[in-house]
């Protein structure tokens, strides 16, 4: 048990896209995410995804409407539900909780998948 300085993992990687595994509690990963520009239409059957926003501003699409998220609010995409998050050009930094199994793009195989995503 010890603290963990979420700004300096941050600067630990640059690669957008690519989750990082920072903690990990009742069979969930604490993950950060640098995102820039946009990702790719998903869903998740059966799990639940938490974005928290720590540096700039994300653009959660869904379906029917878009959700603007700002550093220091959240948003959870409930499961099943079809999501694209994106920014409009800028480095936007994410702290994601979302269980274990959670692949990162749900079922669609995506050049952005990653399948082998990493403790730092």
């Amino acid at each position: 048990m010890q603290a963990i300085n979420i700004i300096e993992k941050f600067n630990l990687f640059s690669e957008t896209w690519t989750p990082k595994i920072i903690g990990e509690l009742n069979g969930q990963y604490v993950k950060l995410a640098k995102v820039k520009d946009e990702f790719v239409w998903h869903a998740h059957d059966n799990e639940d995804e938490l974005f928290m926003i720590f540096k700039g501003t994300l653009h959660m699409e869904f379906r029917e409407r878009t959700e603007v998220v700002k550093e220091g609010e959240m948003i959870i995409v409930p499961k099943g539900v079809e999501h694209n998050p994106r920014t409009n050009g800028e480095d936007v930094w994410v702290l994601l909780f979302e269980p274990k199994e959670t692949a990162h793009t749900g079922a669609v195989d995506h050049e952005r998948t990653v399948h082998d995503q990493k403790w730092i």
